[in-house]
């Protein structure tokens, strides 16, 4: 094995890993969801371009004999950002593949959307399990593996004897490349999950100290208006305008009272529709969990 070709592969997947890494902080859904909705496609194109680096940059692994680790960014995007990324990286893929020509570019284009299905397949069972494992990446790594056999033995007698030659380096390649390489991906993931988790409750903190000191300093004088409009509503006659206001002014105090209660209740941070030009606020009855 030409072990140059294998350091630029695995150099080319590092930069796709780092690449990732930045999506992940420029394209927060937290931060902006708006923005968030490109990191897909920001993914795909830039996985869709590493793997057509990938066919052109191949690993020469003995005589005459080479091998592409084309599947591995066309897995790894597919399982970490799903089927949209996949499939942008993947009509990349298809197109250099097309564009390269020969008889076997059929089978190339098939065995790219088995590595697309495959993943998207694995990424629904990690899911299910909270979060891909190392379990999960090898079993991709694995029937990624075998669609590349696969793949081959569409090509008959010929495509057999080319896979028969290559398959200890494609089987290390498929390990390591994706099996190994997607808990770095993975990593990525929990690390700005565990990032975004800490920032939320910072924040819920912050904003539950401020309600509850808001709250207690609010409840002192509204208990004395609250006596005071008790007080005031035995003086004046009972269908008197007066006694009408200060059935509002009481209405009033008893809403504010809910509104007060919310607030030593809170338990999560959600903002009212934003109207118009006003800055976002919290909408205290969502955020109390009241209905």
């Amino acid at each position: 094995m030409d072990y140059h070709h294998a350091v630029e592969a695995a150099g080319a997947i590092a930069i796709g890993l780092v690449f990732y890494s930045y999506t992940w902080r420029w394209l927060d859904p937290a931060a902006s969801p708006r923005l968030a909705r490109w990191r897909p496609v920001a993914n795909g194109v830039a996985f869709g371009l590493l793997a057509v680096l990938l066919m052109m940059s191949r690993i020469q692994v003995g005589e005459d004999r080479w091998v592409d680790a084309r599947a591995v960014p066309l897995a790894l995007i597919t399982l970490m950002e799903g089927v949209p990324a996949g499939a942008i990286a993947g009509v990349i893929a298809i197109a250099r593949r097309f564009a390269l020509g020969g008889s076997g570019a059929p089978a190339g284009a098939l065995g790219i959307v088995a590595v697309i299905a495959l993943s998207a397949a694995v990424r629904v069972w990690a899911r299910r399990d909270g979060g891909v494992g190392l379990r999960h990446s090898l079993v991709l790594a694995l029937t990624v593996y075998a669609a590349t056999w696969g793949s081959f033995l569409v090509l008959g007698p010929r495509g057999v004897a080319m896979i028969a030659a290559v398959w200890l380096p494609l089987l290390v390649l498929h390990v390591v490349g994706i099996g190994l390489v997607a808990r770095l991906f993975a990593d990525v993931v929990a690390g700005r999950a565990a990032e975004t988790a800490r920032r939320e409750a910072a924040e819920l903190r912050a904003v539950t100290l401020l309600a509850r000191a808001a709250a207690h300093e609010i409840n002192n004088p509204l208990t004395v208006v609250v006596g005071g409009l008790a007080l005031a509503g035995r003086t004046v006659p009972p269908d008197s305008e007066e006694a009408k206001w200060i059935d509002r002014a009481r209405e009033g105090s008893e809403r504010i009272r809910d509104i007060v209660a919310r607030m030593n209740h809170i338990t999560q941070v959600r903002e009212a529709p934003q109207i118009g030009a006003l800055p976002p606020i919290l909408d205290i009855k969502k955020s109390s969990g009241s209905s």
